[in-house]
Order: structure tokens, then C-alpha cells, then sequence
């Protein structure tokens, strides 16, 4: 089978809601999230859950029963025992890289129909006893005697009691040591992005989001239902009365003294689930399709983890040289927020002649992506981002954008903890079952 001439259609998406943690856990587990948006999805489908190929999710915090929660998920949707369920991890590209497992299966001829998606509930992530009294509990256990249980007991010091909270800890890279958002305060001074850049870029994040909402072009997002009778029917990360005089005030959370990241310029720790269904050419026909879009091409790049904002500019680079687009080319962009800073950093390096001629190994630099063509409703500083499902919202999304505003080609890209990035180019299919791959067309 020829992998350039098979095409994979995307015919349909939704998301949840993206609520934003509190303190506490929120009212989803991460697999009510899922089963909230896949129930919503299937039952809009011509088939029975049953019919899918597979299911593939990414997920980075699965709580503990919810192990392969892919597999959790199809069989609380009602796909039944014969349908295969798998979760993939790649951090922040987690579902990302669900949706391009899956068109690869398409392609290959394995699948014809592939339920993909990500999600994390991050306000569940778990809470551990560290190091110290893990070993205490072990010789408390294997104690015989109440003596002997007794001179346990009379070894515990404050220090056996100091948590270790998981989410800081996988925010964290264990290699170069520096948590996420140590390494936007990188990427700050590199290309020398001010305090004031951050804030108003944050601000415009919001203020766009709040468009969007009041516009209603967020028809991808369905309501949640908690038990306790409350309804969630929209992102609530959203701040409308946000200002750069609020913003300002606000201090600098990763480095005190001269840091430049805040609470208001990087990615709210969030909820959320974002589910999408991938179609070959020949279950289209079947079932009467309407398709959304394609993926037309998908790159992964790895760099210095202590640089990881800048993934987006190592994955899009090679995309675009492998088909033959420059940044003009692009209608549309979704660049996923994880910092303010780290937005910023990836425009100015697409513009360096020295970054390019030195990291890309390119002899002129790509150049400038109009502001007004990225992230055009928002993203994940006003929304959230949930490590697990932001790969897979900003495709959804992008669709949608590329449809509204009748455009042709769009980039959904991502930096990814641990130093690396994503990029998935995406392709407008306008007219319901009138659909042919970009290479059928070309030739």
C-alpha cells in the first residue's frame, strides 16, 4: 500500500469543558471525562459502538483504576469486549500522538474507523507518602510483636510525613532538573521577552477566548453533568475582567527575585477531555460521511529538554520543508499556550537568521506568522490545558477555525515536556463525501 496515497479523514470531534483545578479534586475522574464526550460523539454516528476499528488515548495521569484507561473508557461507552482499547504517552503531545497512531493504523490498512483522543484530569493527580515512609511502612509490616511494632513507631520523625505532590513532580524533568516553567524563564531571557510582552499577549489570550464563547464558535465543547445536578457548559478558566494592571501585579512564581513567569502568563492546570473519529476513504463510503478534514503529514522533533518550549519551531520546520510550504502557505495556526513566553520564543526563532542558521540549519530564516492568524479564539493560558488532551484539542479546534473561515491548510503544533515537539498539518475538506487526499489531487 502506497502510506502517501491513502488519506485519513477526520469526520467528526468534540471536547468537554476544560475546568480548571481548585485545590481539591474536581467532580470528573478522568474516564467520566471521556465517557461524556464519546457518548456524545457516538450517538450522533450512523453506527453502533461496536462497529469502531479501536480505541487509542493519550493520557499522562491515569489514576491508579484507571490503568490503560483507553480500555476503561470503551467498555464504559458500550464498544464491547471485541473492540481493542490502548493508551499512548507522550507528555503534553500525548493526544497528539493518539491521533497519529490511529491514522496510521488507517493507513496501514489495519483499521477503517479509529475513536482517538486524549485527556487528565489533573486536579486528581495523586498525592504520595514520600521515599522515607515508604521503607518505614515496610519494616512496620514486617515487625512481629507489639514490642517491636512499638520501637517502629517510636522511629517516626516529621519527616516521614512530607508529601510529594505527583503533578510537581511530573511537571518536573528529571534529566536537566528544571520544571516547566523554569524552562519558559529560559527561553525568556534567550530572545529577550519582557514581563509586559507575557501580560499582553496572556491578556489577548483571554479577551479572544471570551469572543469566541459570546460568538459561539466553540460548538466542539458539550456539556458535563456532576452528580450533584450541576451543569458545566464552558471552559471556566476564563477571566473576563482580566487586565495588564491585574496582571502586573501579580509575582513571579519560578524564580522570586528576577523571574518573568506569573500565574497569569503560563497554562492553568485543568480537566478536561477531547475526543475526534478517524476515518478511511472506504468507511466514509459506507456510512455517508460528512468529513471535517485531513491529516495530511505529522513531524516529531526532539532538543535540549532545558529549551522544550521551542519543540513547536523543530517540528514545524522539517513539515513544512517535507511539503514543500513556507510559513505564508499556512492559514491558520494553533500553538499551544503552555507559557506566554514560550509562544513568544517560538515567533521570534521562526524570524532569527541566527537561531534558524545555527538550531534549523537554515541559511535564511523562515520569517513572521501574522498574530492575527494564531491561535485565534484563545488557548490554554484562558482555557486550561490538560496535558493529556491539548495534542487533541487544538486539531479539533483547528478544523473548526479552518471551516469557518473557509481556509485551506492549517498547522496544529505543541511543545512537549522532556524536549521535544509536534506538528500535524491539516487540510480543510469544505464539501460533505467530496473528499480526495492533496497527492490524488496533485497527480
Amino acid at each position: 500500500m502506497n502510506r502517501q496515497q491513502t488519506a485519513v479523514y477526520i469526520v467528526d470531534g468534540c471536547r468537554t469543558p476544560f475546568l480548571k483545578a481548585t485545590g481539591r479534586p474536581g467532580p470528573f475522574a478522568a474516564a467520566d471525562l471521556l465517557v461524556a464526550a464519546g457518548r456524545t460523539l457516538l450517538g450522533r454516528q450512523p453506527f453502533a459502538p461496536e462497529t469502531l476499528s479501536e480505541v487509542i488515548i493519550g493520557s499522562v495521569i491515569p489514576a491508579p483504576d484507571e490503568v490503560n484507561i483507553a480500555r476503561v473508557f470503551s467498555q464504559r461507552l458500550g464498544c464491547g469486549p471485541r473492540v481493542p482499547a490502548w493508551t499512548v504517552q507522550r507528555n503534553c503531545g500525548s493526544g497528539m500522538q493518539a491521533l497519529e497512531t490511529g491514522a496510521d493504523r488507517i493507513r496501514d490498512g489495519h483499521s477503517s474507523l479509529v475513536l482517538v483522543g486524549g485527556v487528565d484530569a489533573m486536579s486528581h493527580a495523586p498525592v504520595l507518602v514520600n521515599p522515607k515512609m515508604v521503607a518505614w511502612l515496610s519494616d512496620f509490616t514486617r515487625a512481629r510483636g507489639g514490642l517491636a511494632k512499638l520501637r517502629r513507631l517510636l522511629e517516626l520523625r516529621p519527616g516521614h510525613f512530607r508529601l510529594v505532590f505527583g503533578i510537581l513532580q511530573g511537571l518536573t524533568d528529571p534529566v536537566v532538573r528544571l520544571n516547566m516553567g523554569q524552562t519558559a524563564e529560559i527561553l525568556a531571557e534567550m530572545f529577550a521577552i519582557s514581563r509586559g510582552e507575557m501580560d499582553r499577549y496572556s491578556l489577548r489570550s483571554h479577551q479572544r477566548l471570551a469572543r469566541a464563547m459570546d460568538q459561539g464558535w466553540l460548538d466542539e465543547v458539550v456539556p458535563l453533568y456532576a452528580p450533584s445536578g450541576q451543569v458545566y457548559e464552558e471552559d471556566d478558566g476564563l477571566r473576563r475582567d482580566s487586565s495588564l494592571e491585574r496582571l502586573a501585579r501579580l509575582r513571579p512564581v519560578f524564580d522570586p527575585r528576577f523571574g518573568r513567569i506569573s500565574a497569569g502568563n503560563g497554562a492553568q492546570i485543568t480537566d478536561g477531555a477531547a475526543l475526534l473519529l478517524l476515518a478511511g476513504a472506504e468507511a466514509v463510503d459506507r456510512f455517508q460521511l460528512e468529513v471535517l478534514g485531513s491529516i495530511e503529514d505529522t513531524h516529531w522533533a526532539g532538543l535540549d529538554p532545558a529549551q522544550m518550549g521551542l519543540g513547536p519551531v523543530h517540528a514545524v520546520a522539517p513539515l513544512l520543508e517535507r511539503n514543500d510550504l513556507g510559513l505564508e502557505d499556512i492559514d491558520y495556526w494553533e500553538l499551544n499556550e503552555a507559557f506566554a513566553a514560550q509562544v513568544l520564543a517560538c515567533l521570534k526563532a521562526f524570524a532569527d537568521p541566527e537561531y534558524c542558521a545555527s538550531q534549523l540549519k537554515r541559511p535564511i530564516p523562515w520569517g513572521n506568522i501574522d498574530q492575527e492568524r494564531i491561535n485565534i479564539d484563545g488557548g490554554a493560558i484562558s482555557l486550561g490545558h490538560p496535558v493529556g488532551a491539548s495534542g487533541a484539542r487544538i486539531v479539533l479546534h483547528l478544523l473548526h477555525v479552518l471551516r469557518r473561515q473557509q481556509a485551506r491548510l492549517g498547522i496544529a503544533t505543541l511543545c512537549i515536556g522532556g524536549g521535544q515537539g509536534g506538528a500535524m498539518l491539516l487540510r480543510n475538506q469544505a464539501c460533505s463525501n467530496k473528499y480526495q487526499s492533496s497527492v490524488t489531487a496533485e497527480s
